[in-house]
């Protein structure tokens, strides 16, 4: 879409015209449900976390800075409605502070040429307090001071809830790996070995399909 009928629709939209909310809508709801998606356990939670956020889009666009990237303001609000509707019900028992972590400690994933469907779901089973917390650092780039403000808790706590996170990843991420490898075996086909990945790469997979928030 081009900037100038990006503005034509949002102009619409600050009019309140109906079909020009339907083709934004229509426009940004792929990049806006794969911030949902990573977010939500499953994608119903996410549709209707979606369907939020264009509430909200549709309610304060007037208040857009035209001068700003579209993509940028809607992914952000998208990303806080995500947070907000966890907060709201009250689901993210977030565990104790670092200290108390079981001497968990951070290391790399492991990944099998991991595409991003496959990512997705492993994202999608974590506990919902990890999820959160491995999403706004590993993905959206968040210090831990920043996600601390954001969803009320220490510091110590989000680096605990990101550890935990990676671990639980890595263990699906192992599994997927020796189902693999003997599937492959029986098959009688060859097995590409796994490789190490970090935080960082796991953000490219989603830059890289465009799911940015």
């Amino acid at each position: 879409m081009g900037e100038e009928e990006l503005h034509q629709l949002i102009n619409g939209c600050v009019k309140q015209d109906r079909k020009c909310q339907k083709m934004l809508y229509k426009a940004f709801y792929g990049f806006s449900m794969g911030i949902c998606l990573r977010y939500a356990g499953n994608r119903d939670e996410a549709a209707e976390v979606m369907n939020q956020g264009f509430m909200k889009v549709f309610t304060h666009i007037d208040r857009f800075d035209t001068t700003r990237p579209f993509k940028a303001w809607l992914g952000r609000i998208m990303m806080n409605v995500s947070i907000d509707y966890y907060r709201a019900n009250l689901k993210m028992a977030y565990t104790d502070d670092l200290e108390k972590a079981e001497g968990m400690t951070e290391g790399d994933l492991t990944d099998n040429n991991l595409n991003y469907e496959d990512l997705l779901a492993m994202i999608q089973q974590l506990p919902q307090a990890y999820r959160t917390v491995f999403n706004l650092f590993a993905i959206d780039g968040y210090s831990h001071e920043e996600i601390g403000e954001m969803l009320n808790i220490s510091p110590g706590t989000s680096k605990s809830n990101l550890h935990k996170a990676r671990h639980k990843l890595k263990q699906m991420i192992l599994k997927a790996e020796e189902t693999a490898n003997k599937t492959n075996y029986n098959r009688g086909m060859d097995f590409n070995p796994i490789v190490a990945y970090n935080g960082i790469d796991v953000r490219s997979t989603f830059l890289n399909n465009g799911i940015r928030g």
